[in-house]
């Protein structure tokens, strides 16, 4: 399965580098005996603030980026505490109860057997990605990945029991990916998983090595959908090197037919007859299912985003087809050829396909949208995961 439709979720809340730095601050309690718990973890989702409070419960995250953001707890013996907050212009105080995990309601489920190798492998593909930095990626608690294959729905779904631990040599970053949900099915092409990073940048060994990480994360951002979300709120798309065109796929007629000829004759079969298709049948059924058409007009800025009130909104029909232009793709980059077997050749540019699942999504400034099940993608946005993927926080070196 070389070629596959990715949506990519990530409920993060975060805020642009040219917002007021706050601190928030609180204090972390037992939600029963409101004693203080201290030393446990506390991180704002998909960034890199983070925080331990102390012996009393009490923490502090100083240099936050005004916005909305969702706030976690991890602490041993209590549930994953989440909680959504919105920075503002001046410092905030929280106060977070924790329920003990002994509270839990919830079916314990005890599995018979270890992970099979085979599914845990092709997890381990599609959840970092095949791309140069992904190859420098490596999960470091496997035995905490929960993987299960539903052969009838021919689907692979994955948890994990607190969190899983990805090292990403490439970009220098250690990321706790707690609360994931993923899922393949193999009939669609089609792949999701979301939950809730917190990163954590590595020591480097020396400057060169800081220096390599620096350039791999500016290289990671440029042409990424954070980075166009970004353009698109500025109004910098063809500045910042993307191209955008209208993508229209339209059903092919004939196939269709075809299909339901098949389905017909298959239904109208006696017990042991064979079933001979005419050879123009056999023609019909190798065309394609549909077809994309591609408007070579570049589209303007009023047909990406509407501005209503105080918000920008993205806003669009049909499909987008988003080319970004200064930089080549991965080397490591096979898309599917449609009616060939074997992929093609390394494309010589980024290209990928935008979905909108609804009319149209508030854009925040930093790139977030309001709406993160709003849209998934294809092509080579599909391709980048987990060794493409930086925190919200991240703002790249001005040129």
């Amino acid at each position: 399965m070389r070629r596959i439709g990715f949506l990519f979720l990530l409920f993060f809340c975060l805020a642009t580098a040219a917002s007021a730095q706050i601190t928030v601050r609180g204090v972390a309690r037992d939600s029963l005996t409101n004693e203080p718990l201290g030393f446990a973890s506390v991180f704002l989702a998909n960034t890199t603030y983070g925080a331990t409070t102390d012996a009393q419960g009490r923490f502090e995250l100083r240099g936050v980026a005004s916005g909305p953001y969702e706030l976690l707890v991890s602490y041993l013996g209590y549930q994953l505490y989440r909680r959504a907050i919105l920075v503002q212009d001046k410092n905030l105080n929280v106060n977070l109860r924790l329920l003990p995990t002994s509270q839990q309601l919830a079916e314990v489920v005890v599995r018979p057997h270890k992970n099979n190798p085979d599914d845990y492998r092709k997890f381990e593909e599609l959840f970092l990605g095949s791309t140069t930095f992904s190859q420098q990626c490596r999960i470091r608690n496997p035995d905490d990945v929960l993987v299960d294959y539903d052969p009838q729905a021919n689907e692979l779904t994955a948890t994990s029991r607190e969190f899983v631990l990805v090292e990403n040599r490439a970009l220098g970053y250690r990321v706790k990916y707690y609360g994931l949900h993923f899922s393949v099915d193999f009939k669609r092409q089609f792949v999701q998983f979301y939950g809730s990073p917190i990163f954590e940048e590595m020591r480097a060994r020396n400057t060169r090595q800081q220096r390599r990480w620096a350039e791999n994360r500016q290289h990671a951002y440029h042409g990424s959908q954070i980075h166009f979300l970004r353009s698109v709120y500025e109004n910098k798309v063809e500045d910042q090197g993307f191209r955008v065109q209208k993508l229209r796929i339209v059903d092919n007629p004939r196939r269709a037919r075809a299909d339901s000829l098949m389905q017909h004759l298959l239904a109208t079969l006696t017990p042991g007859q064979s079933l001979v298709l005419p050879d123009s049948l056999q023609r019909q059924r190798q065309e394609p299912r549909s077809y994309g058409y591609l408007y070579t007009r570049p589209l303007p800025i009023d047909s990406l985003r509407q501005l209503v009130a105080d918000t920008c909104q993205l806003r669009f029909h049909d499909l987008l087809q988003i080319t970004y232009l200064p930089e080549k793709a991965d080397p490591r980059y096979r898309p599917e050829v449609p009616g060939q077997l074997q992929p093609g050749p390394t494309p010589t540019e980024e290209v990928s396909t935008l979905y909108l699942q609804m009319p149209a999504v508030q854009i925040f400034p930093n790139g977030r949208l309001a709406h993160p099940l709003a849209i998934y993608n294809d092509g080579y946005w599909g391709f980048e995961k987990m060794g493409e993927m930086l925190p919200y926080d991240y703002i790249p070196p001005r040129p």
